[in-house]
């Protein structure tokens, strides 16, 4: 699967609402608030101006949230799969997270096929930039011409990321949870490609796979634009609890850092370093850690 392949489920003319309950109005509502333009279509078999079944859509949906438990999610996924669709947000926890989830993970990939999905165990994605939220939450994002790119495998991380006041323009804010199929560094390569997108920021637990990773910063320093990480799991606890959230392996903080130099990933250690960084990498290009220098006619101004 090609980057380009999520064109259609990040741009999309129509989103597929699958699903019923808070979290699913919150999609529609969100929705409406960013200003997207394209058909909305809800998939339930009772909800009132609903359509019954997944097989009953007017079209092959370009995106589609789906918000079904999580052993219905891969019979929903195959549907959409089958019916040519362009990719769906995988909503549903319980899969490589839990101690039985792996035999569900595999039947989720196999049910996808060739379509993409982000998650399972996510929110989802806002993207400021052409008007879209395949979101089930509040989040603080407003349309934007320009801007960088976030990427997480938190959702709650991402939701409060975008809270910021720190005139940060963020221009597509992204969730990727167990990184199942699409992970971080596809997401990450294929928003670099956007002239739009001026830097990427990352929340790391588990870097996935390392080929990937090496793909989207070969794109990131051909096209000069600087990616920002920061990444969790720095003791014991921390290891485990990434385990347990989104199944990811977050290895050797040592480890993490030989390779992140390694690749020309700016290292963090805050969010708010995160943001202050993203701001500087939006506004004047590259970021080259190091000592910096501070002037002002006052000893008591730089204080």
């Amino acid at each position: 699967m090609t980057t380009r392949a999520l064109d259609r489920l990040f741009t999309p003319r129509h989103v597929a609402v699958i699903g019923g309950g808070a979290w699913c109005r919150s999609v529609f509502d969100g929705l409406g608030r960013i200003g997207f333009d394209g058909a909305i279509w809800h998939v339930h078999p009772t909800a009132e101006d609903a359509v019954r079944n997944v097989e009953d859509l007017p079209a092959p949906p370009d995106a589609s949230f789906v918000a079904v438990n999580r052993k219905s999610t891969v019979q929903v996924i195959r549907q959409l799969s089958a019916m040519g669709a362009g990719g769906a947000v995988c909503f549903a926890s319980g899969y490589a997270e839990t101690a039985d989830g792996h035999l569900l993970d595999a039947a989720l990939l196999d049910a996808a096929g060739d379509m993409p999905i982000v998650g399972p165990n996510c929110y989802g994605f806002v993207n400021a930039l052409d008007g879209v939220a395949v979101w089930p939450d509040v989040h603080g994002l407003v349309p934007v011409t320009r801007g960088v790119a976030i990427l997480t495998q938190s959702s709650n991380i991402a939701l409060n990321l975008s809270m910021q006041r720190r005139g940060l323009p963020i221009g597509f804010l992204g969730t990727a949870g167990n990184q199942a199929q699409i992970g971080i560094s596809a997401m990450g390569q294929h928003l670099l490609q956007d002239p739009r997108i001026t830097a990427l920021g990352l929340y790391i637990e588990g870097v996935g796979e390392l080929s990937a990773l090496q793909a989207m910063m070969q794109t990131a320093h051909a096209l000069g634009k600087p990616v920002i990480a920061l990444k969790s799991g720095r003791s014991d606890a921390a290891q485990s609890a990434a385990l347990s959230h989104t199944a990811s392996m977050s290895g050797s903080d040592i480890g993490a850092t030989a390779l992140f130099d390694r690749l020309g990933i700016v290292r963090v250690d805050t969010l708010c370093a995160l943001t202050e960084a993203l701001k500087h990498a939006h506004l004047f290009g590259q970021v080259t850690p190091g000592p910096i220098a501070s002037l002002s006619c006052s000893g008591g101004r730089q204080v």
